[in-house]
């Protein structure tokens, strides 16, 4: 069986990592998948440990198609009648990209028409009512290749069911859980978010140090399959019981400026399960103070994105930048899409990594270098091309070339009207 996980651009490396992880081969990776192998069982284990994936589907087929009638045919052709009942639902989804059919909603019918077509061969009837079990089709066209899949998530795995409520501006769960990945939470070291709204990256981090499986305590559509055993399900959730970490020492700092999100941040980490392992307290960012003790800080502060203007934005980076550079030896990570962060934070980041909260882009920023040692953002050491505070005389003109070599302009006349012209006649 092959099987195709999605995630957030930026996620592939570490949901790959997961997929290894599970003891699963990959096939292929590309921007915002992974294809892999397994076994109906495998489905479960997927959609209960994966912490990166937006969604696990069962590829049923792969083929080309740049025209209406390749793709019908190639549709008909694959075996529906192995997973989809003369009553169940059907419906189909997906996205074009890069190819000769780029219209989603005429693939949509035409796909919906191939498969109606197949099953009513299979089944004998021409009328299907759908009010049995949900096999969601997912169809994705690249470059002219069609593959057809079943979503056997349902509700997108970021969704782990413990935030119904969020801040203003949320942080995806599974790039709140990369983003804890990326920072390695250990039992001996402090995990500290000063901005933890809701408190998702404290959770995912806790989730992470305890081994909780992120898929405990929801459901998956994968489960009303007939061709994924009902085993396949209670196994994979007896597993992740097993793997939790109950006697675990970690702990995770979560503050806020905001008294009433801490609220919120206690209510869901008690739905996840980890509420003992977080100490959530009221703090301002902009004047923590490091503990005699390792620790790292990985925080997701404001930029702006209907929460501040870019003047409070621009000056409370500029504030943590001299806070944070206090923490050290501690660890600082920081997400924001924010495109002058280094700029406002008074330093270059020792490694970035470019992400997507959704569709927004964002940069993780690392550091771990001794800020004294670290590098100031070029714009601040970089020298002006033209001095503006001397007025222009065009006589002080200088030669635009390189040193040492010819001057493309030397300040004479380049065309001497009385100089004596070469002869082009013929001799």
């Amino acid at each position: 069986m092959i099987l195709v996980a999605t995630c957030m651009f930026g996620l592939e490396k570490q949901l790959g990592e997961e997929i290894d992880a599970l003891g699963l081969k990959r096939v292929h990776t590309m921007d915002g998948r992974v294809t892999f192998e397994g076994t109906p069982a495998d489905v479960a284990r997927a959609n209960m440990f994966l912490r990166c994936a937006e969604r696990v589907m069962i590829k049923l087929g792969e083929f080309p198609a740049t025209t209406y009638e390749e793709l019908f045919q190639g549709v008909k052709a694959l075996p529906w009648e192995e997973y989809i009942g003369s009553s169940d639902a059907f419906p189909v989804k997906g996205h074009c990209i890069k190819s000769k059919l780029y219209s989603i909603p005429d693939c949509q019918s035409i796909i919906k028409k191939a498969v109606v077509e197949r099953l009513s061969d299979k089944y004998g009837i021409r009328w299907f009512t759908e009010d049995g079990v949900k096999y969601q089709i997912e169809f994705f066209l690249f470059k002219d290749v069609v593959a057809l899949m079943l979503d056997t998530s349902g509700i997108a795995l970021h969704k782990r069911g413990y935030r119904p409520m969020a801040g203003v501006a949320p942080l995806r769960e599974t790039l709140a859980a990369s983003i804890a990945l990326t920072a390695r939470p250990k039992e001996d070291i402090l995990f500290w978010d000063p901005f933890c709204g809701s408190g998702t990256i404290a959770i995912e981090a806790a989730m992470i140090a305890t081994r909780r499986a992120p898929g405990l305590g929801r459901e998956f559509a994968g489960q009303n399959f007939a061709c994924i055993p009902e085993r396949a399900w209670t196994d994979a959730a007896t597993e992740a019981q097993d793997l939790i970490i109950r006697d675990s020492k970690f702990e995770a700092w979560a503050s806020d400026i905001d008294e009433d999100m801490l609220d919120v941040t206690y209510e869901n980490a008690t739905r996840a399960g980890v509420e003992e392992y977080l100490n959530i307290f009221h703090a301002d960012a902009r004047k923590i103070k490091r503990e005699e003790r390792k620790g790292t800080v990985v925080c997701n502060p404001p930029y702006g994105e209907r929460m501040m203007e870019e003047d409070e934005v621009r000056a409370l980076y500029r504030d943590m930048g001299k806070t944070f550079a206090e923490l050290y030896p501690w660890h600082v990570y920081i997400i924001t899409s924010y495109p002058e962060f280094e700029r406002s934070f008074g330093r270059v980041a020792d490694k970035t990594h470019r992400l997507y909260n959704g569709m927004l882009p964002c940069t993780l920023y690392e550091y771990f270098r001794d800020p004294a040692e670290a590098k100031k953002p070029y714009f601040e050491h970089r020298k002006p091309a033209i001095d503006k505070s001397k007025p222009f005389r065009k006589d002080e003109q200088k030669p635009y070339h390189k040193e040492g070599g010819k001057p493309h302009f030397d300040g004479k006349k380049k065309f001497d009207k009385d100089a004596k012209k070469p002869d082009f006649k013929k001799k």
